[in-house]
């Protein structure tokens, strides 16, 4: 054990008056942004953070990540929660610890480079609105994408943390790309640019713990910046990863509170605090009011989410990773995906091509939104090619790769693929090798433009700028223009208990109380239905007699033997990642003196109606959300025109003429969410 890190003689009993550390690890707390982000798809609200605020704010954490990351988009796609207000009201209860942000660089929190004028506006308001530590990363590591972001940060007196997302090209740090001296040369370049901080980002948990001694201290010897340690938990090293980085001198370590801890999300922060008591790194933290928010958390916040969390897999870690290097949320993007498409059963075919996709694409980190862009296209590749093309839809995204809109690439790009990404791209043929934000026209304007009479304000704006269909959607929503639906309010704790009885009464076979009288023979009329509650259904036999349905029984169907999935399926087939409004009651029997009215079941939201235009249909490939249509009824195309844009996965997916003719319908609009095989238009 090095000098640095020998252990004071002091008695465990006196722990509440411990000395100070001469060297105290500084923690940053992710529980409220990539904690519930990394657990149960970002979906934490407001409100369930406000509980234990005021709490974590007394702990004494370098910092606290709040926001950034995908808590924009999923704000206010999925929780109908305006982001900009999330900031002000957090910052409300948090008075003494510095908030912290995962910012993008030039992607800002979206998933392209954007205009220089959205950049600085985003970061202007952000720190307005009370943002301190901007930590900025660049999937590509090309550190020009930091360039304006960085000169806002330091124009508003910010802290500006640059990151260097952490990738092997090796099973260990190594190898003719992602070596030491990569790494070293990345944090002098964050130097020069006058980093206040400098983050190892490991987002997939691939940081063995000797690899981060030797890199840290390297580190450490290279430069006075402060280090910070950035690691998933996912592949199960990272807990030892931390300590090995304590040992080698870190500053700063990211953790989360225990009750969102773990899996693909981050080590826990109590396990840390008591191994380092005694030490000259111990961080001085209270374990005791540590334990508390705990109960706060576990008891009070995590039973909405339970529904969300993925509890199909006994081991808490994913080994997996160490081979496919997927992160987390783009490995649940990558099954429900196949899952969605009825092709679960091919993501071994996934896992196999990936690396060829990331290779091709010039070695990327995968991080987002490069591991969106890859997995998605590694999806496309397998379930779209065959012998005698490869890459045969190509997303919008992995065009503006090859193009240079993302930046510089590790190492260059395929020019067989690169060529035909580039084929009848709007920008031109031939990449560009400047920084990309030079090439992109301001774009603030023009979305003032669009949102004329609906909104002047500058946060709306850089919004919709980010996000101009589901960021319209919010805003309609926002101004009263439109009612948002009930899949968009949030789960109460009432709506757990009620749930949670509804599923211990269908367990026990007691869905439906059983009447005390003598039941009746089965008519001639009965039937069979299959009633669904979460994830389990049961069988129910109704009888009509005089034409009113009775409820008879309801029992446990014998389970079918589930088809086979290859291991890697089970290993990674979690619960989709949606709101579901809680189940209701079930309606009391009917006496036989009082026959029931037939049961009302709320129709399902109708589906535009498909024309019956004759002419050749253009289905979608894939579940999606309409992006746009290039074309309208009555333009003539010919086959392999650009017809409509479809986005799944986030990427943007361009869908060309089957054949030549001319619109005959259109059967969706931008913002609608379409399944496989709908019919989006009819070419005649």
């Amino acid at each position: 054990m090095s000098d640095h890190f020998k252990v004071k003689m002091q008695s465990i009993d006196d722990y509440d008056n411990r000395p100070k550390a001469e060297n105290p690890v500084k923690i940053q707390d992710l529980t409220l942004r990539d904690g519930h982000q990394s657990l149960f798809a970002t979906r934490g609200r407001t409100e369930d953070m406000i509980p234990v605020a005021e709490m974590m704010d007394e702990i004494g954490f370098w910092g606290m990540e709040v926001w950034g990351g995908a808590t924009f988009d999923t704000m206010h796609r999925f929780l109908n929660e305006d982001p900009w207000q999330r900031l002000r009201t957090l910052k409300r209860y948090i008075k003494k610890t510095p908030f912290s942000m995962l910012l993008r660089g030039q992607n800002v929190v979206g998933y392209r480079n954007y205009a220089d004028d959205v950049a600085r506006a985003f970061v202007e308001k952000a720190a307005e609105n009370g943002m301190d530590i901007f930590r900025t990363f660049d999937a590509l590591n090309d550190f020009r994408n930091f360039e304006t972001v960085v000169a806002a940060i330091k124009d508003c007196g910010k802290h500006f943390q640059g990151c260097i997302c952490y990738s092997l090209t090796e099973p260990r740090m190594g190898g003719e790309v992602y070596n030491l001296d990569y790494y070293l040369n990345k944090a002098k370049d964050l130097e020069k640019m006058q980093a206040d901080s400098i983050c190892i980002k490991d987002m997939a948990g691939l940081m063995a713990p000797y690899d981060a001694f030797e890199l840290i201290k390297a580190l450490k010897e290279t430069t006075d910046i402060p280090i910070h340690l950035h690691s998933h938990f996912t592949s199960g090293m990272a807990s030892m990863t931390h300590l090995k980085a304590v040992e080698a001198g870190v500053d700063i370590i990211d953790t989360c509170m225990s009750s969102y801890a773990y899996r693909t999300s981050h080590p826990a922060v109590e396990p840390l605090v008591m191994s380092l008591i005694g030490t000259n790194r111990d961080t001085g933290f209270d374990i005791k009011k540590l334990a508390e928010i705990n109960v706060v958390l576990e008891k009070d916040v995590l039973p909405k989410y339970k529904h969300l969390l993925d509890d199909s897999k006994v081991s808490i870690i994913d080994i997996n990773v160490l081979l496919h290097q997927t992160p987390g949320g783009m490995l649940s993007n990558l099954v429900n995906q196949l899952r969605e498409m009825d092709a679960l059963d091919r993501i071994d075919e996934v896992f196999a091509e990936l690396p060829r996709v990331r290779r091709d694409l010039g070695q990327i980190p995968l991080v987002t939104p490069t591991s969106q862009i890859v997995g998605t296209q590694t999806v496309n590749n397998v379930l779209f090619d065959d012998e005698d093309e490869d890459y045969k839809m190509i997303t919008a995204q992995v065009k503006d790769l090859c193009y240079g809109l993302y930046g510089k690439t590790a190492v260059p790009i395929s020019s067989k693929l690169q060529k035909k990404a580039l084929k009848g791209y709007e920008r031109g043929t031939k990449p560009i090798t400047c920084r990309p934000g030079e090439v992109l026209e301001p774009e603030l304007e023009k979305s003032k433009n669009e949102l004329k009479g609906l909104t002047t304000d500058l946060e709306d704006i850089v919004l919709y700028t980010l996000y101009p269909v589901t960021g319209k959607k919010f805003l309609m929503y926002k101004y009263g223009k439109e009612t948002p639906p009930d899949s968009l309010k949030a789960r109460t704790l009432e709506d757990v208990k009620k749930a949670d009885e509804i599923m211990a009464k269908a367990k026990a076979g007691k869905l439906v109380e059983k009447s005390s009288g003598q039941a009746p023979a089965k008519g001639e009329h009965t039937r069979t239905f299959n009633v669904f509650i979460e994830d389990e259904y049961f069988e129910v036999s109704v009888d009509e007699p005089g034409g009113q349905p009775v409820i008879t029984y309801a029992q446990p169907p014998v389970a079918p033997a589930a088809p086979a999935m290859p291991p890697q399926a089970q290993a990674f087939a979690a619960p989709r990642a949606a709101t579901v409004p809680a189940p209701q009651p079930a309606p009391a029997a009917p006496t036989p003196s009082a026959p029931a009215p037939k049961p009302s079941t709320p129709a399902p939201a109708p589906k535009p109606a498909v024309s019956d235009a004759d002419g050749t249909p253009l289905t979608a490939p894939m579940p999606g959300m309409i992006v746009s249509y290039a074309k309208e009824v009555g333009d003539s195309v010919e086959k392999g025109d650009p017809v409509v844009v479809l986005e799944a996965m986030k990427m943007e997916n361009s869908l060309p003429a089957p054949v030549s003719g001319t619109i005959k319908s259109i059967n969706f609009k931008s913002g609608d969410s379409v399944s496989k095989n709908d019919v989006l238009c009819v070419i005649g």
